[in-house]
């Protein structure tokens, strides 16, 4: 039970930071952080509802174009 729950805490602490790095860059849209790591408007959209988690390439290439580690958007560290 405790390791679906810490699943399940940290996708949605992935899903909130996501969107907070958009958000500090400037109201940054779906869209627009789509065009830089080369996926879908949707995909963000779906990662930010919790509804698909982000995958590794992914998340990497989230990390490195809003220069953070993936300990900031894990919710290991603040972002």
């Amino acid at each position: 039970m405790y390791s679906l729950l810490q699943k399940v805490t940290t996708e949605v602490i992935i899903m909130l930071n996501i969107a907070e790095l958009r958000a500090r860059h400037g109201k940054m849209t779906q869209k627009q952080l789509a065009e830089k790591i080369g996926s879908s408007q949707t995909s963000i959209s779906l990662w930010e509802k919790d509804i698909n988690t982000i995958s590794m390439p992914y998340l990497i290439k989230v990390c490195k174009y809003f220069g953070v580690s993936a300990d900031d958007i894990l919710g290991l560290r603040d972002i």
